[in-house]
């Protein structure tokens, strides 16, 4: 741009060649040599005459000389301006009408009205804007005395009186306005309403030649005068916004091109305006203007200079000659925030080329040292500045009260830069208005307010909103009491009149058009109204006195009043959105800060303030604030305003200075309080986007602010009392409020919840800081709840104000009605409350449009705000004394406001971001599980708990699944409490038919029907289940119970002397700790008896490696602890918990080189008071450890002292070859904290004492086979080659003194037959012996005999139980009861038939390690987990049916019921490669347990944990559980009844007559079996003895009947979907195999690409919303324009339509995405690990399937990056795979190309050329999402390198996808990442899923 613009030659020269070709170009062949043009008064005898040049004009005298324009023509008339006054003189005599086009600015009206001047002509102004419509421009009714006039407006007046016609900004006005003058322009000639016809001076003439007057009178003809002249304003369209003129209004125009002043004349007039500054500086400031509104700048985007400024700016350079250019320019030209990055390089590109750039050298004014009253000059005050070291004072207008001295006020704490912005503001004021732009919250209105006062103005504050009229700016229609319409003037006029300080807030609100209304105020200081009333500027109006000798009595009849001197304009700005539309259609913001707004104003920009100043100011304003609390939030709050990210500079915003106030206020009152609550609430990220959420947490946590979660949180009282008059909630107190209107405190059905209570309490301390509160939350989670129960405890009256689409601020504020003719405003709510200090609740906040709910906003701020009838709320009563018209708002009012959260589905507006930090907001969301389980107890006590439990779990998930975004709608407490209330009218309906009472509305969307059905089945609520599928296994009889034996302990010297085995004790050595960590895993855990009910309860998967074996389960109360080996690790996890906790061991058991032994552990857990520590045994190198599962603490117990390293001999425990020796643990008695550690084939026991740290030897005189703990102080102990079986009885203490008291009996056994003493029989090995006895009524039950007896519960491989009853308390012999199999189970074969069997084939010659042989006492069964080939599954499957595929059965013997049943266990999901080694843990491919809550948990090979419930009675009770939760639909046809009262009385009941044909009866008291009858038997009716149905059908089709639709039917439908199917196939040419292929990553993605296409959708409709269109002639009646209704105008109405866009708003451009996808060898190479290359085809596939037919929204392209380079076209932008076969074609050939190229990384390489690339593309916004594996630190890539890439530009949002890699890595990534735009996906199945997020959070929240 630079070369182009300055070529050659100084900047003068080059500026002044530019003018002349402009000019040149304009003034045709005469270019540049121009004639000199002189203006003369000639005064003749024939009246006065003007000359111009050598064109002359003759005066006439003005019938109306007030309306002459004065002092518009300055004392030396530029070249330029007298050509141009020359050629309007020329069209003037021509009779023809001009239209003057040019940049904005004042320049084109002042040539009009210096004209206007020259030749004594009357002027008719208006300025248009888009609520201009015909009444203003030809004929408005008013009612006089209760008939309605027509009042001519300013077209027809000018016409009529011979007046010229300014109309100014023809553009702005809508279409089909102007037209109406069309006829006017071109024939002078009108229509008017009043039935007058205008008619052009010649026809009016020559009629008047053959008609009189009076006949002309009386035909209403009107003669235009020929004076009448049009002078059009406007601005040339396309280059500025607008409406470009009709073709037919613009023919009937004269058109000049009045460009700004040459330059030779404009230096000119600058040189006089500043005498103090050197020559060479204005000419550079000038030549900059000239550059910058030159062709160039414009095509480059930069707006036009107003060069009309420079006039002011030299006035206050020439006062302040050390003030630097470049900050005088940056108050002329805010470049840096109007511009994006390249604007603001070119424009300092050319203020460095005319060395302006010297801001750093000339010192900023720093702060006002004084003000004073002027005394020479009335109205203006004496201000003095400090800059650099010295002062200087100049003068400047003041307002009429007391000034104030600077920094005086208790409310404004001055900082460094508000000081110097006040003293910058002083300046400009000397020259003009002031528009102060700055973010929310930052303290504009502050400092304007503090402006005010020490210059001694009135505010007169304006809020401004999107939809305000020109109208509700200047002057509003009213009635008179009489019923007269008259106009009554608005603030802004009254302001002026009176000279105030106008404080016009949010200008960037409002419609420019709107705003044009304005110009001629701040630039002119004039202003003409609607009833015709003139304002002068003051001098203006001094003159026209002193001319025409009037006073202002006379002038104010004729309705001229002039502008106080001292009125200024100080107007408040959000800064502009760089790049954004100006129409503000997107949610942003917008560029409002155009070259029309430019000309209108000085503008500074309150720089955000820095940390020390912020923590001063806040340290001022809250006095006792915790200092760190303080430095600690102002930490965080600037380093999110630092990054360009715009997630953090939008959270940033909501931490703005007024929220920090708030939030410190708070702090001073309770500084226990945590910050991250502060801050979260500030940000209310609870609903944040998930992206946004994480990078506040991690913002907060590199802050160091954590969330410090108390624990007495939870066990805190959370109860609210009332006691004297004083409410207590939690811990805050507040005094109970004493109304005067008692009926409007709200009562409500509340129930206490803790979490409720919190938010109360919450509100409550913000109530009492005098906050007004905004409560956000989903539906449905209990906001109105909230807040009225709040309201009732306060005792406080509140009104009501629902909001909602159609909501405008006049329905907010007053409702106008009309009654006798007169007008009457009805006061709204809000009005009310303010009045009485009730308290008002707004609903559904976010329904109404944002500008409609910023009226809010003064309310709150400044408690200020006018009400349509001229009425003001005032908050300060002393200001109200001396007001007319003022409501003082009372001290109690106060607004509590209700609003959903922002973002789909709501698709409300964000309130939240528009007004949030004006309240304390509080999230409100449903309530944790345990509080919502105690509230839906209160709605529902007789709703069993089970129930309550599973709603309450279901919604749970469902509530974060839609946090998530995988579904749309947010279930919430108030659905689940309508369930509750149903089933507590009806508790026989099922639940599973209740809860589609809510879910029906999603019956009919697939895909979201199949997530919420998983849902409720995974928690166990059998929707969709049938009360016929019970699925039982089937019973087999038990053989008769026999009694085999005995054994007989033998005491004393009987048979052998007693042994006595001597005990020697010592400490243990322990080694440790040493922390791991412990990992916790989410646990989805899935009920199992959702369809179908059987034995399996539940069952989930614990996250184990594929290379893992399970070689241990064991439970404690209702822990589950899952060892698994190969590597060793520890899995604990509750039976109904959310979480499963893992711990990896391998650190400990290294895997030895060549694998030469595989560790084997078995598990303890141990009692109270070591809960939840574990001890690990492994049996090979006997290693015992103990395990803290809190802490991760792992100590390493010792038991001898010179216990041996592991034997290294080459031998594993799964090889073929069975080793010597293992040492065994017996855990029996673990709950008590005690174990016991054999080795096989030893001779020793030691006894390990945990709690003591001591271990017990005891030897022994056998060797050992195997130990079993038959109680705490008998064991049986079992000798190895023998058998022979030995009860070992110890004292229950051991301590070491006593040793050797342990005695040794052995056991014979006896046969039934040979009576005692005889032959022993062969003995049984028992596979498990109980340590606890049967209970009595079960050892009865099952010996089928009353029996009260201390006993056993034994099993082995022959048979299926035994009970060894007496054993082994009595010494007597005791008697072996046994129920014998008919095969043992050692000797059936081992053929498997199970899939493994190629595995196994020779690995079965070895026992297995574990027995899997559990009892059950409570429930009286053994139970078994038993391969298939060893199960009776002939008898159990019925001959036509093939057993299932397994892993094992359970076999459940029943000794009450002597049954057996074989309970099929599922086939695993997933098969280790290692099954071969699995056979060596089981026999079967499952381990087993016993819980503690009765049945059994199993665990296969894959990690699948199995819940089964196994005993009789449970299982009863869970089947009528399960079956009243399906309801009874009995399948009986449901009979409707009407009871009717007959009035016959009751004789005695009878059967009645039996009708032998069997008709149908109703009523009558006759026949038996009736319908609705008296006295006989039958149905409904009354009296009758009892019910009788004859069989009389309602006919009503079953449920069953309906489920079963005819077979055929639905083979058509089936065979109707195949066909078209392959039709479709067809159509694209693609085969049934690459069909498949396709369907396999579309469906993986498919719910993703459902909730984005949902939310597109959504997105698109409230794109289309319908705006409200005004001035309708059809509609709903517009409250606003209520009066012009009376007088009986058409267009009263307004309709919503569809908005067409501004003109010149640049059209919304599609957003612009690319997927930058890893096709990488590395892909294709671990893709077999975790799946990650089909997991990038499947993300692939979701970008391409979800953004199908959104190409308008959304231009993408997929471009890989590998070994062979970084730009791998997958997908063009232009070329969008349209069907299924191309995007299979996209997917195939980045799977070919990752398998065939090079190897290396370009990660990095790749996302800088796509950000680059993009960049240079015009989008609305652009995303780049890089998909990669990059190991970065493999390829020597520094995490930062990459984190500065991602972030590189601005403009583009980058986000990076890392397929997690090994360990923690990843997570180390993510930490130097910057936050919300990294991801690491650690399992590949979450890639679809954050991309749906990323598009979530970022693309859609502004589409």
């Amino acid at each position: 741009m630079h070369s182009q613009i300055l070529c050659s030659g100084t900047a003068a020269a080059v500026a002044a060649r530019r003018v002349r070709n402009i000019l040149g170009a304009v003034l045709g062949r005469d270019g540049w040599m121009w004639r000199t043009h002189e203006v003369k008064l000639l005064n003749t005898s024939a009246g006065d005459t003007v000359m111009i040049g050598e064109i002359a004009y003759k005066l006439k005298t003005p019938k109306n000389p007030e309306l002459v324009p004065v002092k518009h023509i300055s004392d030396s008339l530029p070249q330029t301006v007298a050509q141009h006054l020359r050629w309007i003189m020329q069209k003037d005599l021509l009779g023809q009408d001009v239209f003057l086009i040019g940049p904005p600015g004042p320049l084109r009206r002042s040539i009009a009205m210096q004209y206007l001047e020259l030749t004594k002509r009357e002027v008719e102004y208006v300025a248009l804007s888009r609520d201009t419509t015909e009444t203003d421009l030809k004929q408005r009714r008013e009612i006089r005395s209760g008939t309605a006039f027509y009042i001519d407006q300013c077209a027809v007046r000018a016409a009529t009186q011979g007046r010229v016609l300014v109309l100014e900004g023809l553009e702005k006005a809508e279409r089909n306005v102007l037209p109406v003058l069309n006829n006017l322009l071109e024939n002078r000639e009108m229509q008017l309403e009043d039935g007058r016809f205008l008619m052009s001076a010649e026809r009016y003439d020559k009629l008047l030649q053959d008609h009189t007057k009076e006949e002309l009178d009386s035909w209403k003809i009107v003669r235009v005068s020929e004076d009448f002249r049009v002078i059009a304003l406007g601005l040339p369209v396309p280059k500025y916004k607008g409406n470009p003129l009709d073709p037919p209004l613009r023919s009937r125009f004269q058109a000049r091109d009045i460009y700004y002043l040459p330059f030779k004349d404009q230096l000119e007039l600058l040189y006089t305006a500043g005498p103090n500054i050197a020559a060479e500086r204005v000419s550079q400031l000038l030549s900059l203007a000239t550059t910058l509104c030159s062709q160039e700048s414009s095509s480059l985007g930069l707006p036009d200079f107003p060069v009309d400024n420079l006039l002011p700016a030299l006035h206050v350079l020439n006062s302040f000659p050390m003030l630097s250019s470049q900050q005088l320019v940056q108050r002329l030209y805010p470049y840096s925030s109007i511009l994006g990055k390249d604007g603001r390089t070119a424009v300092e590109g050319v203020l460095s080329r005319f060395e302006l750039l010297d801001g750093r050298r000339q010192p900023a004014p720093s702060a006002i040292m004084s003000v004073s009253k002027t005394t020479d000059l009335e109205g203006h005050a004496e201000v003095t500045l400090r800059i650099a070291d010295k002062d200087v004072t100049f003068q400047v207008p003041a307002g009429t009260k007391e000034l104030r001295p600077p920094n005086s006020s208790p409310s404004f704490i001055s900082t460094p830069s508000h000081a110097q912005l006040l003293a910058e503001m002083m300046q400009s004021h000397m020259a003009k208005d002031i528009c102060v732009i700055g973010a929310k919250g930052c303290g504009k209105s502050v400092i304007a307010r503090e402006f005010a006062e020490m210059l001694g103005y009135s505010i007169e504050p304006v809020m401004l909103y999107q939809d305000m009229t020109a109208r509700d700016l200047l002057q509003q229609r009213y009635t008179l009491p009489n019923g007269d319409t008259a106009w009554r003037p608005s603030p802004l006029v009254t302001a002026a009149i009176e000279g105030k300080l106008l404080l016009l807030d949010g200008i960037h609100r409002v419609n420019l058009g709107t705003l044009a209304v304005l110009s001629r105020l701040l630039h002119d200081r004039e202003l003409d109204l609607y009833d015709g009333t003139r304002l002068l500027r003051w001098d203006r109006y001094q003159t026209l006195k002193e001319q025409l000798q009037f006073s202002d009595e006379q002038l104010k009849e004729r309705s001229i009043f002039p502008i106080h001197p001292s009125f200024r304009v100080l107007a408040l700005a959000e800064p502009p959105v760089v790049g954004a539309s100006a129409s503000g259609g997107s949610s942003k913001g917008q560029q409002w800060l155009g070259p029309e707004l430019l000309t209108m104003f000085l503008y500074h920009t309150v720089t955000p303030l820095a940390k020390a100043e912020e923590m001063g100011l806040i340290q001022g304003l809250t006095l006792n604030v915790p200092t760190e609390a303080a430095e600690q939030l102002l930490h965080l709050t600037h380093t999110l305003r630092k990054t360009n990210d715009p997630t953090a500079q939008s959270l940033a915003s909501s931490l703005s200075t007024r929220q920090l106030l708030r939030i410190c206020r708070r702090l001073s009152q309770y500084p226990e309080e945590s910050i991250a609550h502060a801050v979260n609430k500030a940000c209310l990220s609870r609903f944040l986007p998930s992206l946004a959420r994480a990078s506040l947490e991690k913002s907060l946590a590199n802050c160091s602010i954590q969330d410090t979660l108390d624990p007495a949180e939870d066990t805190r009282d959370f109860s609210c009392k009332i006691t004297d008059g004083m409410l207590t909630i939690g811990t805050v107190s507040a005094p109970v409020y004493t109304p005067n209107e008692k009926m409007k405190v709200p009562d409500v059905l509340f129930y206490d919840n803790p979490q409720h209570m919190m938010v109360m309490e919450d509100m409550l301390k913000d109530f009492l800081l005098g906050e007004h509160l905004l409560l956000v939350g989903n539906q449905g989670v209990g906001k109105n709840k909230i807040v009225d129960r709040f309201l009732h405890l306060l005792n406080r009256p509140r009104e009501y104000l629902q909001l909602h689409r159609d909501t405008t601020v006049q329905t907010l504020t007053l409702q106008p009605s009309v009654r006798d003719g007169i007008i009457l405003y009805e006061d709204s709510p809000l009005v009310k409350a303010v009045k009485m200090g009730h308290i008002l609740v707004i609903d559904e906040a976010d329904k109404a449009p944002t500008n409609v709910t910023c009226i809010l906003k003064t309310l709150v701020e400044s408690g200020e705000m006018i009400l349509a009838d001229g009425r003001r709320i005032i908050s300060d009563p002393r200001e109200a004394k001396g007001r007319p018209n003022s409501i003082v708002m009372h001290p109690d009012f106060r607004m509590l406001v209700l609003a959903n959260r922002p973002g789909f589905p709501f698709l409300g507006n964000d309130f939240f971001g528009a007004l949030g930090d004006i309240f304390s907001c509080h999230a409100v969301d449903n309530p944790k599980p345990k509080a919502e389980l105690a509230m839906l107890k209160q709605y529902g006590p007789d709703v069993p708990d089970a129930t309550l439990q599973k709603l309450v779990a279901a919604f749970g998930e469902l509530r974060s699944m839609a946090d998530q975004g995988t579904i749309t709608y947010p279930y919430s407490t108030r659905e689940v409490v309508n369930i509750v209330k149903h089933l507590q009218k009806f508790p026989d309906e099922g639940l599973a038919n209740v809860v589609r009472n809510v879910f029906d509305f999603d019956s009919y969307n697939k895909d979201m029907r199949e997530v919420l059905i998983e849902a409720l089945h995974k928690h166990g609520i059998p929707i969709g289940a049938k009360p016929t599928s019970v699925n039982l296994a089937k019973e087999l009889p038990l053989p008769e119970v026999k009694m085999s034996g005995y054994w007989t302990i033998n005491q004393g010297g009987n048979a052998r002397r007693k042994l006595l085995c001597p005990t020697e004790t010592h400490p243990i050595d322990i080694k440790g700790p040493v922390f791991l960590r412990v990992q916790s895993h989410p646990c989805n855990r899935q009920e199992s008896r959702a369809l179908s009910f059987s034995e399996e309860k539940a069952h989930w998967q614990i996250p184990m490696n594929e290379v893992n074996i399970i070689c241990d389960v064991t439970t404690k109360d209702d822990v589950l602890y899952v060892a698994t080996c190969n590597p060793v690790s520890l899995f604990s996890m509750k039976e109904r918990g959310e979480k499963i906790q893992s711990m990896e061991l391998y650190d400990v058991f290294p895997r030895t080189v060549s694998g030469v032994w595989q560790p084997f552990v078995s598990v303890a857990p141990l009692g109270s008071p070591l809960d939840g520590q574990v001890v690990l045994h492994e049996e090979q190198s006997n290693t015992v450890l103990h395990l803290d599962m809190e802490t991760g603490a792992v100590r390493r117990l010792m038991l001898s002292p010179d216990s041996d390293p592991p034997s290294t001999r080459a031998s594993n425990w799964w090889s073929s070859k069975e080793q010597q020796g293992v040492h065994k643990m017996c855990r029996d008695f673990a709950h008590k904290n005690w174990l016991l550690f054999y080795k096989e084939d030893g001779n020793q026991l030691e006894v390990l004492d945990v709690l003591e740290g001591r271990v017990h030897s005891i030897s022994l005189p056998i060797n050992l086979k195997s130990v079993f703990l038959v109680a705490e102080d008998r064991w049986l102990l079992l000798e190895s080659n023998t058998n022979k079986k030995f009860l070992l009885t110890k004292p229950m203490h051991m301590a070491a003194e006593d040793s050797g008291v342990c005695q040794l009996h052995s056991i014979s056994e006896d046969a039934v037959s040979a009576g005692h003493g005889a032959s022993s029989a062969e003995s049984a090995v028992p596979q498990m012996l109980t340590s606890e006895q049967l209970p009595n009524e079960n050892l009865s039950a099952a010996l089928d005999q009353k029996i009260v007896s201390p006993n056993r519960l034994l099993a082995d491989t022959g048979s299926f139980a035994q009970i060894i009853v007496g054993f082994p308390d009595l010494v007597s012999p005791n008697e072996v009861y046994s129920f014998k199999r008919p095969v043992d189970l050692s000797v059936m074969k081992s053929s498997d038939s199970g899939a493994h069997t190629f595995f196994r084939a020779g690995l079965r010659s070895s026992p297995a390690k574990r027995e899997n042989c559990v009892s059950l006492l409570s429930a009286n069964q053994v139970v078994r987990a038993l391969p298939p080939n060893k199960v009776p599954l002939k008898e159990v499957y019925p001959k036509d049916v093939t057993p299932p595929m397994t892993a094992a059965y359970l076999e459940v013997t029943d000794l009450n019921s002597k049954k057996v049943k074989y309970i099929p266990v599922p086939r695993s999901m997933s098969v280790s490669p290692y099954t071969s080694w699995m056979s060596k843990v089981s026999e079967s491919d499952v381990v087993v347990a016993a819980l503690g809550s009765g049945g059994v948990v199993t665990v296969d090979m894959g990690g699948y944990v199995r819940l089964w419930e196994t005993g009789l009675d449970t299982l009863q009770r869970s089947l009528m559980e399960w079956r009243n939760m399906i309801g009874t639909e009995d399948g009986r046809p449901i009979q409707i009844t009407v009871q009717r009262d007959s009035g016959l009385d009751v004789s005695a009941p009878k059967h009645g007559k039996i009708d032998p044909n069997n008709a149908p009866h109703v009523g009558g008291n006759q026949w038996a079996g009736g319908t609705g009858g008296r006295d006989t038997a039958g149905l409904g009716g009354k009296g009758g003895p009892y019910r009788l149905d004859a069989g009389h059908k309602v006919h009503q089709v079953s449920q069953a009947e309906k489920d079963a639709v005819p077979e055929e039917v639905r083979r058509a439908a089936r065979e109707m979907g195949e066909k078209a199917f392959k039709e479709r196939l067809k159509e694209i040419d693609m085969s049934e195999y690459d069909a498949s292929t396709y369907e396999r990553f579309s469906s993986a993605v498919r719910r993703q690409v459902q909730s984005l296409r949902i939310i597109l959708d959504s997105l698109q409709a409230k794109g289309k919303e319908r705006q409200w269109l005004k001035n309708q002639a059809l509609g709903d009646l517009d409250d606003a324009k209520i009066i012009d209704g009376l007088t009986g105008e058409k267009a009263i109405y307004k309709r919503r339509g569809e908005l067409d866009p501004e003109l010149g708003s640049p059209q919304q451009k599609p957003k612009r995405l690319r997927v930058l996808a890893d096709v990488s060898g590395s892909m294709y190479r671990f893709n077999g690990v975790d799946g990650r290359l089909e997991r990038s085809m499947e993300a692939v596939c979701m970008v391409m399937e979800a953004l199908e037919s959104y190409e308008h929204k959304f231009k993408y392209d997929i471009v890989g990056h590998s070994g062979d380079g970084y730009d791998i076209e997958l997908v063009r932008a232009d070329k969008v795979p349209k069907n299924n076969k191309q995007r299979l074609k996209v997917l195939k050939t980045m799977h070919a190309h990752s398998q065939f190229c090079m190897s290396g990384d370009y990660t990095l390489e790749g996302t800088d050329a796509s950000i680059k690339e993009l960049a240079r593309e015009e989008a609305d916004e652009h995303f780049v999402v890089v998909l990669s594996d990059a190991n970065l630190e493999r390829y020597g890539i520094r995490p930062e390198r990459f984190a500065q890439v991602l972030t590189s530009d601005p403009q583009v949002n980058a986000f990076a996808i890392f397929i997690g890699s090994l360990g923690d890595q990843a997570e180390r990534l993510q930490k130097t990442l910057p936050a919300g735009r990294s991801f690491v996906a650690m399992d590949t199945k979450q890639i679809p899923q954050i991309l749906q997020q990323i598009f979530t959070s970022t693309m859609l929240s502004s589409a």
